[in-house]
């Protein structure tokens, strides 16, 4: 394998070129924008930089972020002190440093348009704005909106989330999450180091809408509307019968990050996955016990064992989570009720944002506190009666 054409210079994108690269292999990032803006938060959990250092190890700037705070519509709030801090990046700053981190590695880059992918006999013939290039396999990181209709995973509406959101010029200290009844989706506010990026994501509900929510919460908390920077974007959010038919990889070429629908269904979180299966993607090329006839169900493989029956998972369990009615309330009210009385619920909350508690053992872990956590709920709200009518 002489040259690899990686289409797509986002976290998936360049981390698989700078494996490559640094391993010999010609690689070439093809990408119209290159480091870019989002308005999704730039969130990377403990998961993701414990086992990828270089996500912390940096100069970049970055915000290191131990608390949040966790509402729901109906007033409830919880405020959670993060055991693993959520380190907090403008997604400008953290796509340049992974692009350069591939740059030093070996990889060419060239700030340009992909057109159109054509096999032609055992290459790739890919189209440009600028003129041609042949590669002998292809990486598509091309981000949600794909244009190559014949490469990563098809979507539909009821396949994708909005992420719509502000750039504040504004500054705090923790996360804010707010939770709305019968909404597949929540409201955010990271702390980035020079601006707040809050941001709505959400599924099942027209764009308008969801931007509705957003301007009536930011007013609430008096952030700014007029003068604040607003975006869009398109977040993959799969169903659960789609995860077994996601086409991820073919002959020649395998997607990763949000190309090939690796996000999260409850979160939307989709930093982790894109690094992750960019990774995957470069130690499959790379391994000469692979044959090139055996690539795509090795990376399917490699996929599957490391985390899509957890994001498969995870999609059923995104309806519940949001929709579900749990004791006459919705089950993020009940979960940030019980979290301030229970430390066992809160410390199973931590473990969900920093990514160390996997949705698959979700639920025996919760059968397991169970009971622990029913007695602190009571004790808390018998004492909190006694002081009551001690104060009396």
């Amino acid at each position: 394998m002489k040259h690899v054409a990686v289409l797509g210079g986002g976290p998936a994108g360049a981390v698989a070129a700078e494996r490559l690269a640094a391993a010999g292999v010609r690689v070439t990032i093809i990408d119209e924008k290159l480091a870019w803006e989002k308005p999704c938060g730039g969130g990377i959990t403990y998961k993701a930089y414990s086992r990828y250092p270089f996500l912390i190890d940096n100069a970049t700037p970055k915000n290191s972020i131990s608390e949040t705070c966790l509402s729901d519509s109906g007033g409830a709030a919880a405020t959670m002190r993060l055991s693993q801090p959520l380190l907090i990046y403008s997604r400008m700053d953290l796509n340049r440093m992974l692009l350069a981190r591939a740059e030093r590695s070996g990889a060419e880059i060239s700030k340009d348009r992909v057109l159109a992918v054509k096999r032609e006999g055992e290459r790739w013939r890919v189209q440009t704005k600028a003129g041609k290039l042949d590669a002998d396999f292809c990486v598509v990181a091309t981000g949600a909106r794909n244009s190559l209709r014949d490469f990563g995973t098809e979507y539909s509406a009821s396949h994708t989330m909005y992420a719509l959101g502000y750039y504040v010029p504004r500054m705090q200290r923790h996360i804010d999450i707010r939770f709305f009844q019968f909404l597949e989706g929540y409201i955010w506010i990271f702390p980035r180091c020079d601006h707040l990026s809050v941001g709505i994501c959400g599924k099942g509900e027209p764009a308008h809408m969801l931007r509705r929510r957003l301007e009536r919460f930011m007013e609430e908390r008096g952030l700014p509307v007029k003068g604040s920077t607003f975006f869009g974007h398109m977040i993959p959010a799969l169903e659960k019968p789609s995860w077994p038919r996601n086409r991820v990889a073919g002959t020649g070429w395998m997607a990763a990050g949000d190309a090939a629908g690796l996000v999260d269904p409850v979160t939307g979180e989709g930093l982790y996955y894109a690094v992750r299966s960019g990774d995957l993607a470069s130690r499959i090329l790379l391994d000469e016990t692979v044959s090139p006839a055996q690539r795509e169900s090795a990376y399917r493989a490699a996929l599957k064992q490391d985390f899509l029956e957890e994001l498969s998972f995870g999609s059923g369990l995104a309806k519940r989570f949001f929709f579900k009615r749990f004791l006459f309330s919705s089950v993020p009210a009940r979960m940030i009720e019980f979290m301030q009385r229970s430390p066992r619920l809160s410390e199973i909350v931590q473990d969900l944002f920093a990514g160390t508690q996997s949705y698959l053992e979700l639920k025996k872990r919760l059968l397991d506190n169970l009971n622990g956590t029913l007695f602190d709920i009571f004790v808390g709200s018998t004492l909190g009666r006694m002081v009551v009518k001690e104060g009396r």
